[in-house]
């Protein structure tokens, strides 16, 4: 085999260096220009943005869509309701995956295998929606906000994730030596266990709000009240009335259709903003947790 030269391995660094760069400038192209889109549909002209003329930049610029959510009652609830539904579903996920991965991240408990299998199996099969809703409806949970913290208090992948990483990150010598001590179990877990895991407390409390904000889908099946309504729920709503109403030929009706289109580009753009704002401050935590939580052991 003919070996290359310096001058040739050069080239081929450039020519890879090159192709590495149009794709990542490809990728970003396609990550930000629907941002972009949504940013700039929410300051156009609505007729504008369905006749296609919006690509980039905003035309015609206005302002009634935002006059029109910012005094929008039930919109402003529901993002009340959302954030509400996403620190109290949050913090349970949390204490509840914490209290169960720590358990079975310890060599010494018995049957942890037997456990892991079972609780595994949650993953592949379920009882299902039906099940799920009388079960809910028996604990008297339906139409409460229970009904959208309680039943997912655990998510199976996540508490797998953990439970890796309290096995490989943090030594077993250490609790060992936390136990001579004389630290008991819970002492164990607050001062040694949960100050060396924030990486991945920064991943579940991604993972969780993130499922959590963006939820509709329990909501919808147990929540009869509209003062209890998320806003992705009342985001729902607004867009197939827009989709029925854009049947109607009248004049009146066709305004309220274009405002109902601007509106709901507004109303991504103030759902999306919590987790666009949060992800800067974990995203160190969150690269290192999800690494070393998910590839090891």
């Amino acid at each position: 085999m003919r070996e290359q030269t310096p001058g040739q391995r050069n080239a081929d660094e450039k020519i890879f260096d090159a192709v590495v760069n149009i794709w990542a400038a490809l990728i970003v192209v396609v990550v930000l220009y629907p941002l972009i889109f949504i940013v700039s549909a929410s300051f156009s002209d609505p007729a504008l943005v369905l006749n296609g003329e919006v690509i980039l930049l905003p035309k015609h610029i206005t302002l009634d869509a935002y006059k029109n959510v910012f005094q929008n009652g039930q919109i402003w609830h529901s993002y009340g309701n959302t954030i509400l539904y996403t620190v109290v579903g949050t913090l349970i996920n949390l204490l509840m995956t914490t209290l169960a991965a720590y358990p079975l991240s310890r060599p010494d408990l018995p049957g942890r295998k037997g456990l892991m299998f079972f609780i595994t199996l949650t993953m592949f099969f379920s009882g299902g929606i039906i099940p799920s809703y009388l079960l809910v409806k028996q604990l008297g949970m339906v139409d409460t906000m229970w009904a959208l913290v309680i039943p997912g208090a655990i998510g199976t992948y996540n508490l797998i994730v953990m439970r890796t990483y309290f096995q490989t990150s943090i030594p077993w010598e250490i609790q060992e030596a936390a136990h001579i001590d004389g630290c008991s179990n819970w002492k164990l877990l607050s001062h040694v266990i949960l100050p060396l895991s924030k990486p991945i407390m920064a991943v579940m409390v991604l993972f969780y709000a993130v499922g959590h904000w963006n939820s509709f889908f329990n909501a919808l099946i147990y929540i009869r009240s509209k003062d209890l309504y998320p806003l992705q729920l009342v985001m729902r709503e607004m867009l197939l009335i827009s989709q029925a109403d854009s049947f109607d030929s009248s004049t009146g009706m066709a305004n309220k259709v274009l405002l109902a289109e601007s509106i709901k580009y507004v109303v991504i753009i103030i759902s999306s903003l919590p987790v666009l704002v949060m992800y800067p401050f974990v995203q160190k935590h969150f690269v290192k947790g999800v690494m070393i939580g998910s590839l090891k052991g």
